[in-house]
């Protein structure tokens, strides 16, 4: 009735049949899983949207000088004048010099022999400022 190449193919075909259900099943998980992906990204596109307009709407200086006029008193806000703006003779003077980084020693610290730094062209570090 049944030859044994006829038990071998079906059971063949099954098989196939089995892994060509498995590998559809798994291919619609990962469809399922990239949508929802998708969806992710268009919520957060949407909210990053929605906080930029509100960002947009919370900054207008007309919004923020009617803010500024009504809280003045608690604020203490003033215009800033033009002597409030610094030049280059305002910075600190550098503590470090390029030669002091490049012997890995900070104003006045012991270099690499554990020696205290001997030459006097060393700058002397106090509070930040070199003098």
């Amino acid at each position: 009735m049944f030859r044994t190449s006829d038990i071998v193919l079906i059971a063949v075909m099954v098989a196939v049949a089995a892994l060509t259900y498995k590998a559809k099943r798994e291919a619609e998980e990962q469809l399922a899983s990239v949508q929802k992906i998708h969806a992710q990204i268009r919520y957060e596109e949407d909210t990053i949207d929605l906080l930029k307009a509100d960002w947009s709407l919370l900054t207008q200086p007309s919004r923020l000088q009617k803010l500024a006029e009504l809280y003045k008193s608690q604020l203490e806000l003033e215009p800033v004048s033009a002597r409030q703006i610094g030049g280059i003779g305002d910075l600190p003077a550098k503590s470090l010099d390029i030669q002091d980084i490049l012997n890995g020693r900070q104003g006045g610290m012991a270099d690499n022999s554990g020696q205290a730094p001997s030459d006097s062209k060393d700058p002397v570090v106090t509070g930040g400022i070199a003098r």
